[in-house]
């Protein structure tokens, strides 16, 4: 009989410069509904736009009443990640808030057995907090960082307003918060968009 595997997933947020990452672990058996819930809970993400897996030249997405593309994407409920992760190496994209256009490189790095005092899923290292939702891409989230060093700058205050009463620290990533997180219903991801 084939025991569980666990695999460990490095996110890699695409063209973040310093890069923001994390790396988990997740039983292979874990749906994409629910590694979605699980990315968006370490990444940091509020879970407030649609989004979708890519390998290849397909997408693999939750149906949405309003979609237009649904003839080229496929269903996800029901897929696990073994199946489109399948060795060590593989690659998937995860797109999130089709707007500001966030990619993120999915790769398995390592197929490990499962580790019995640990409840899945992880996460083991990151690096750097996401950045604040609807900032305009990467683009966006860059420029708002240069406008942050620069009390000077025309639009630092309504920056600063824009971000609300929290300070807004990039290098800010506490691993432990995001465990207890992932502890939770739903891996402490809100469910907006959808009824799982």
């Amino acid at each position: 009989m084939k025991t569980e595997q666990i695999f460990q997933i490095y996110i890699l947020l695409k063209k973040s410069q310093p890069r923001i990452w994390r790396r988990i672990l997740v039983s292979s058996e874990t749906l994409l509904s629910d590694l979605h819930k699980i990315i968006q809970t370490v990444m940091g993400w509020t879970n407030t736009h649609l989004h979708q897996f890519r390998k290849g030249d397909q997408f693999y997405a939750l149906p949405f009443d309003d979609d237009d593309f649904e003839f080229y994407k496929t269903d996800y409920s029901g897929i696990a990640v073994k199946e489109l992760l399948l060795n060590e190496g593989d690659k998937i994209i995860y797109d999130y808030d089709f707007g500001d256009s966030w990619e993120h490189d999915i790769r398995l790095e390592k197929i490990l057995h499962p580790d019995t005092p640990l409840k899945y899923p992880v996460c083991i290292r990151g690096k750097r907090a996401c950045p604040p939702e609807d900032c305009g891409g990467i683009w966006g989230y860059e420029n708002m960082l240069e406008i942050l060093k620069d009390k000077q700058h025309e639009e630092y205050k309504d920056i600063v307003e824009w971000l609300g009463d929290d300070d807004y620290d990039p290098e800010y990533f506490d691993i432990e918060e995001v465990n207890e997180l992932l502890k939770e219903e739903d891996f402490g991801c809100i469910n907006w968009l959808y009824d799982e």
